[in-house]
């Protein structure tokens, strides 16, 4: 239990006290928190943050961490100085994109549960009197929105923590991290040894180098960031409060902008990416200002500077007094990084964590330490989520520099990275280059979303694949509903190496603990494949598992990605069986072809008649045998309401496997088929998807799924917590749902309206070809996840109707 142990938080910034001071709210007493710099203003990102709390984001994870942010630092005040100023938050729009997408993020505050209203000009100005109305086409307000206070929040909740027994020690410099057996044993100081059972690094952007310390790669990247302080207004002339004013975001320009008393300050994201080694970054007393403020660089202010009077036309007679280059962490894919390091048990991280989210992110990690699990999703944040190809330093600074470009860019959803393309081919990529594949990426694989070679089948589909314009049509094409028909009339090869990460599991033991680590798995019977659910301990799915039996002892098993790879890892270095059942990781090694349509089974024997003669096979079977000179595992899978097979072979064998099954299949219709058209036949067939359509925070009894749960078993991760979770009956149901005009393509994320009261929000969504319509997934409250019930959805501020469906099943996968 966390509570007898000692516990070693490096860092005493927001995030460092909040985790702290949460810990203590547990019951956590024997806390010790190590601070490099002075208590409490540190000269970390927290010293010179300038506090701005825009709740709302594309992500429901990091809305609700920020939500929980402003809860916190509103009910703290330092010797009645508040913590935070709730004076609103107003995004507006400077082009006809940005206004349609206010419109999209207003849905998104609906799904998410916070208030937020379209305002015109006029409403804009009348909230922010110091703006130019005629420069902008509306805002977006959020009332809730505002500006915390971290270093009044950081000495109200260290207080707090050194009352339940916690200790801060300032000036103390980590010079190692002691690891034993794997795990930490001790924090090496300046000063002494501190003995730890866990440390929690939350070191900001020196969070690479403590983590180096310990093994452990936090692929974070300092980042420099212009912040400029203004000379006064006339019209603050009379002012007396810090802020009354909202804070402003005017993103068009990669700008925002914020009042101090009688001035503005005004932060730009205009200019060009300037990342910081972490070894350049100065020590403390080393330089006049703090080691994360860095010399200003005006060239890359002046048309910041000339866009900001544009939209503020006081600023012109109020030049900058003070400007700095700050410094804040980034990440490859623009999320935090939590979670307890795969490599050494006990090192947990809080890392590139904003002011905006640092509380929620202080209180998650509480309740993940203490708890096991916390009381939000945090998958995306996990620090595990980064596969070996993603840690190199080159790959970090690429890939954080686009994010620091785009952060205030109009995101589409379907829109891939440009850095670091290429990172992992699967053996099919030369063959689906010369088909004209387009391609995104996945889990760090290319992989095609459509084939240019399919252009021509689309277009004698026309009545079935309607045309598309504007948001809906972009990273899409007719050419993927050619293939959802094709695959539909006749077959059509995947390429699914990138959906799953692939290994082995073998030893005494082996069966016995996948009977532990999921919901099925009673009967394994070798030369069969099935599948489970992966629960965590309150019941909530943590990743779906496929195995193929081989033997008692050997299973060939694949799961999602790399976070339940790691919930793999982690449960078994935790059960009876560590020292008995090992793992391997056959990701990298090996590909995935899957064969799917009416025609796959004459595809097959076409491939090998003895192998594959009718009757031999029945759904799950698999074999291990050879295609021509391939050796290939093989797995009978029909897969959503399709006669289908997978096959798994060396990297090296891949292309061979491609091209016989390419030669084939091509006499009986078979062609190549992109992700796209795997996912719209996906949501055809009523199959909801893990990570996309459900996730921790839900049970497999909400999620529609209980058919993953074998009927009895007990024994397994969470079955205790799912009980009792079904026994209380589902706070919100999993529900498909038909968009009733067919012109109609949304994309995923937009609430669902039961008459005037929101009711819920869509997850994945897509083109069925087949119906001709929209079909989505949606979280619903039960009152209105009734079939044949008509509800609404918001997409870019029109409602449109949608039908709940009848029922919906889960496909084998």
């Amino acid at each position: 239990m966390l509570s007898d142990q000692k516990v070693v938080i490096i860092g005493a910034g927001v995030v460092g006290c909040s985790t702290a001071y949460f810990l203590s709210q547990k019951g956590i007493r024997n806390i010790t928190v190590l601070e490099q710099g002075p208590l409490f203003e540190t000269g970390g990102s927290t010293s010179h943050a300038p506090g701005l709390v825009f709740q709302l984001n594309g992500s429901k994870t990091m809305t609700r961490l920020a939500s929980e942010t402003v809860k916190c630092f509103m009910s703290l005040d330092l010797d009645g100085q508040p913590c935070f100023y709730p004076v609103g938050g107003l995004e507006v729009a400077a082009t006809p994109e940005r206004w349609e997408e206010l419109k999209r993020k207003r849905g998104l505050a609906v799904s998410w549960g916070i208030e937020a209203s379209l305002l015109t000009p006029e409403q804009c100005a009348g909230h922010f009197p110091l703006l130019d109305p005629s420069r902008v086409y509306g805002g977006l307000h959020v009332a809730t929105d505002g500006i915390a206070k971290p270093l009044r929040a950081v000495q109200v909740m260290a207080r707090y923590a050194k009352e339940r027994g916690a200790e801060f020690y300032g000036n103390i410099e980590v010079t190692g991290i002691e690891v034993a057996d794997g795990r930490v044993t001790a924090v090496k100081t300046n000063d002494r040894i501190y003995e730890a059972d866990v440390v929690l690094c939350c070191a900001g952007m020196w969070g690479p180098k403590i983590g180096r310390m310990a093994g452990v790669s936090i692929p974070l990247q300092p980042m420099a960031h212009q912040y400029a302080y203004t000379s006064p207004l006339k019209e603050f002339a009379d002012e007396t409060e810090e802020v009354r004013l909202p804070i402003l975001r005017h993103q068009d320009r990669s700008l925002y902008f914020r009042q101090i008393f009688d001035g503005i300050g005004m932060g730009s994201y205009q200019h060009r990416p300037i990342p910081v080694e972490v070894e350049q970054i100065a020590r403390h007393g080393e330089t006049e200002e703090m080691p994360s403020v860095q010399p200003f660089t005006p060239e890359d202010f002046g048309n910041a500077w000339q866009d900001a009077t544009q939209l503020l036309p006081a600023l012109k007679v109020a030049p900058v007094k003070r400007a700095i280059n700050g410094l804040f962490s980034f990440t490859p894919d623009e999320m935090p990084i939590l979670g307890e390091a795969a490599k050494v048990k006990g090192f947990w991280v809080a890392e590139a964590v904003w002011v905006t989210h640092s509380a929620g992110v202080g209180k998650a990690m509480a309740e993940w330490m203490v708890d096991g699990v916390p009381d939000v999703d945090l998958e995306v944040c996990d620090i595990n989520r980064f596969d070996s190809y993603s840690q190199s330093p080159a790959y970090i600074k690429q890939r954080c520099s686009e994010a620091f470009e785009k952060v205030y860019n109009i995101h589409h959803p379907l829109e891939p990275a440009d850095s670091c393309r290429n990172m992992r081919l699967s053996p099919f990529y030369a063959r689906q280059k010369e088909l004209g594949a387009q391609f995104t990426e996945t889990n760090g694989w290319e992989q095609a979303r459509w084939y240019g070679a399919n252009d021509a089948m689309a277009a004698g589909r026309a009545n079935n694949i309607p045309e598309r314009a504007g948001w809906e049509a972009r990273y899409w094409s007719r050419a993927a509903g050619a293939e959802h028909l094709i695959a539909l009339e006749q077959a059509a090869m995947f390429d699914l190496t990138a959906l799953k990460k692939r290994g082995r599991l073998t030893g005494e033991g082996a069966a016995e603990f996948l009977r532990m680590l999921t919901t099925g798995f009673s009967q394994n019977r070798p030369g069969y494949a099935s599948s489970a659910l992966m629960l965590n301990e309150r019941g909530g799915i943590k990743g779906d598992l496929n195995a193929v039996c081989l033997s008692d002892t050997d299973f060939f098993f694949t799961v999602k990605g790399a976070v339940e790879w790691d919930w793999v890892q982690r449960q078994l270095r935790q059960s009876p069986f560590a020292s008995s059942v090992r793992i391997e990781d056959l990701s990298s090694g090996t590909c995935t072809i899957g064969i799917l349509g009416p025609m796959a089974a004459d595809i097959m024997q076409a491939a090998d008649r003895t192998a594959f003669n009718p009757g031999r096979w029945i759904p799950g079977q698999a074999r291990e045998l050879h295609i021509d000179t391939v050796p290939v595992m093989v797995v009978y899978l029909p897969t959503f309401g399709l006669p289908g097979w997978e096959l798994y072979t060396s990297h090296d064998q891949g292309l061979r496997l491609w091209d016989l099954l390419w030669e084939a299949g091509r006499p009986h219709g078979l062609i190549a088929a992109g992700s796209q058209a795997y996912d719209s036949l996906r949501l055809e067939s009523r199959t909801p998807d893990y990570g996309k359509d459900y996730w921790s925070e839900h049970d497999p009894y909400e999620a529609g799924i209980e058919e993953a749960v074998e009927a009895g078993k007990t024994g397994f991760i969470g079955d205790r917590a799912l009980s009792e979770r079904r026994a209380a009956g589902p706070k919100q149901s999993l529900t498909v749902l038909t968009v009733d005009d067919p012109s109609v393509v949304i994309m995923g994320y937009e609430p669902v309206f039961d008459g005037d009261k929101a009711a819920g929000f869509i997850t994945s969504t897509g083109y069925g070809y087949s119906e001709g319509g929209t079909i989505a997934y949606a979280w619903l409250s039960p009152q209105a996840a009734l079939a044949g019930k008509t509800l609404q959805v918001e997409y870019f501020g029109r409602r449109y109707p949608v039908t709940v469906a009848a029922q919906y099943s889960v496909a084998a996968k």
